[in-house]
């Protein structure tokens, strides 16, 4: 009798094991890159069903010209290369806020305030056996608001759960 509960005990904490491997539904990291200046951000990923998730980037900026930050969110839908190779595309949009110094040999002080664009995504990732992705991506931009047409690549790490 008590072979049977421990047996299964072990049974179902093996099932709850492969079950938390199989469903990590979030991934937090760092996305080195971006449009806008923006050099590294703070990146989210929630999957909300099927191969549909949502990634939010939030980062900032300082380039001795520019400060500011901008929020990125975008809805992507995520398909199988391999078993932990996925490709994904993406469309969504960012808002943000600059504040343009004065000095810049090249630009006035157009730039300042408030500004919103429509992105596109488009990218690759690799899941580890543990819980590490990395994947790499370019996310075009364009400005809707107080911006223009920006292109930018980025290399994303982040600890899935």
């Amino acid at each position: 009798m008590h072979t049977r509960i421990f047996t299964f005990m072990i049974l179902c904490a093996m099932a709850t094991a492969v079950k938390a491997q199989n469903n990590e539904l979030h991934a937090v990291g760092i996305r080195f890159g971006g449009g806008d200046g923006v050099g590294a951000e703070i990146s989210f990923q929630q999957y909300i069903g099927g191969p549909n998730r949502l990634e939010f980037d939030l980062g900032a900026f300082e380039d001795g010209y520019n400060d500011g930050f901008k929020l990125t969110v975008l809805y992507q839908w995520v398909h199988s290369i391999d078993n932990s190779f996925y490709w994904y595309a993406g469309l969504g949009g960012g808002l943000g806020a600059r504040d343009h110094d004065n000095g810049h040999p090249f630009e006035g002080d157009d730039d300042d305030g408030v500004f919103v664009d429509f992105d596109f995504d488009l990218g690759m990732e690799y899941n580890f056996d543990f819980p590490l992705q990395l994947s790499l991506d370019i996310r075009p931009e364009i400005g809707l608001i107080n911006d223009d047409f920006d292109m930018g690549w980025a290399l994303g790490v982040r600890y899935r759960f």
